[in-house]
């Protein structure tokens, strides 16, 4: 059973990063071995600035928990976004939709990593680099057309900045009944 629960919520974090187009590692993983699961149903709270990115967090988690076969519920249908922040309503929303998990889920620190790519020079091939009309290689430095020809055949293409952004996510299950933590 507690299988079933490492599983599902293990695939529901993956498939969020894999959804933002990202790579995901798990960096540390926790679960209480005494809890009897699997959880029936799932309050799902996504706690971000952004009520926007809270829509994205519990939708995403609600529509995977669903695919595994558990009932669950984004707070944000019952809970308003300037009242996220309250715990009271909160348990009040998890008593009255009987969810036996609470999953609370939070984008952590975050780091943009910086790297610096080189710019590049290219030759592009002409007739006269190869023989073509003119019989001879190389032909940059026959006739002056061939020398003017074949420099300008080289393409220079500019360095850049390539940016990664790095994103901690931080979900945590707890146990409705007593609010204890059961996986994180």
């Amino acid at each position: 059973m507690n299988r079933i629960l490492f599983i599902a919520v293990s695939g529901l974090l993956i498939a969020l990063f894999v959804a933002a187009c990202s790579s995901t590692k798990i960096t540390s993983l926790w679960k209480d071995e005494t809890y009897q699961g699997p959880p029936r149903k799932v309050m799902v709270v996504g706690v971000a600035k952004n009520p926007g990115n809270r829509r994205i967090f519990e939708d995403e988690f609600v529509r995977r928990i669903k695919e595994v076969g558990a009932d669950a519920i984004a707070s944000y249908t019952m809970i308003p976004d300037q009242k996220q922040g309250s715990q009271q309503l909160i348990e009040s929303k998890v008593k009255e939709t009987g969810a036996d998990v609470v999953l609370i889920t939070r984008l952590g620190n975050r780091k943009t990593v910086r790297t610096y790519v080189p710019g590049t020079l290219t030759h592009s091939p002409t007739p006269f680099s190869y023989g073509g009309w003119r019989d001879h290689y190389p032909a940059y430095y026959g006739t002056w057309p061939d020398y003017y020809g074949y420099g300008s055949r080289m393409m220079y293409s500019p360095g850049y900045v390539d940016e990664d952004e790095y994103a901690l996510m931080e979900t945590n299950l707890y146990a409705a009944d007593d609010n204890r933590l059961i996986w994180s």
